[in-house]
């Protein structure tokens, strides 16, 4: 039972301006989100991480290298497509103040399992190729690693939102309610009987209690304790 930390990349100009960035070329951390980066990868530094995966983008490919690096270099940072941005089609490139005008809007806040972007992906589509690629590489992590291992996977908001969505239970038409903010960190583990989210769109708190301690058994059932455990 392997523990998951999805991080979502630092702040972009894109962000900052409210304009959907997509899988637009080229989009960076800006200063802001550079020190976001940096902040998330201080806080994974007392983490023993075996592996960072990250979407091939620019923005997330910057934050994962920030927190290779402060592993001391002791994991090199793998992409992985399925973590990519939601491909929003002709809606890529447009100021989100324009974008709440379209008739579509409304669906992307309260059904988003119907939208299809025009040009684009399907919401379920991207929450299910998500989904796929968080719980496929975690198998791969327990075999390789073991089940204590501590995994990263850096993303984007909506992407990662569909993943905890999934770990909660949750519908898709009401990850919405979900808050991922440039830089946060949210952690789920994925037990015998079910997911277990331990922390979501987190920002400052210490993350050591993650740590594989000695002592701990290798193998994990994630029953619930009775009562909520100590």
């Amino acid at each position: 039972m392997p523990t998951l930390i999805l991080v979502r990349h630092g702040r972009t100009a894109a962000n900052a301006d409210g304009v959907l960035a997509g899988r637009a070329r080229g989009v960076g951390l800006d200063e802001t989100g550079r020190a976001q980066a940096a902040r998330a990868a201080e806080r994974l530094a007392a983490l023993p991480l075996s592996l960072v995966v990250s979407s091939p983008l620019l923005r997330t490919m910057q934050t994962a290298r920030a927190i290779a690096e402060a592993q001391r270099d002791t994991v090199s940072v793998r992409r992985d497509p399925g973590f990519i941005e939601c491909e929003y089609g002709r809606w890529t490139g447009r100021s989100i103040a324009e974008l709440a005008k379209e008739p579509l809007w409304a669906a992307v806040q309260q059904q988003p399992s119907s939208v299809v972007f025009p040009g684009g992906e399907a919401m379920d589509a991207m929450a299910a190729r998500a989904v796929e690629a968080a719980r496929r590489i975690d198998r791969r992590v327990a075999r390789r690693y073991g089940a204590r291992a501590v995994w990263a996977a850096v993303s984007h908001g909506d992407v990662i939102k569909a993943v905890v969505a999934d770990a909660l239970g949750t519908h898709l038409d009401l990850f919405q309610r979900i808050a991922i903010s440039p830089g946060s960190l949210s952690v789920i583990t994925y037990g015998s009987h079910r997911p277990t989210v331990h922390h979501v769109n987190d920002l400052g708190s210490d993350l050591s209690a993650l740590a594989p301690a000695p002592g701990d058994p290798e193998e994990a059932t994630g029953d619930a304790p009775v009562g909520g455990g100590a």
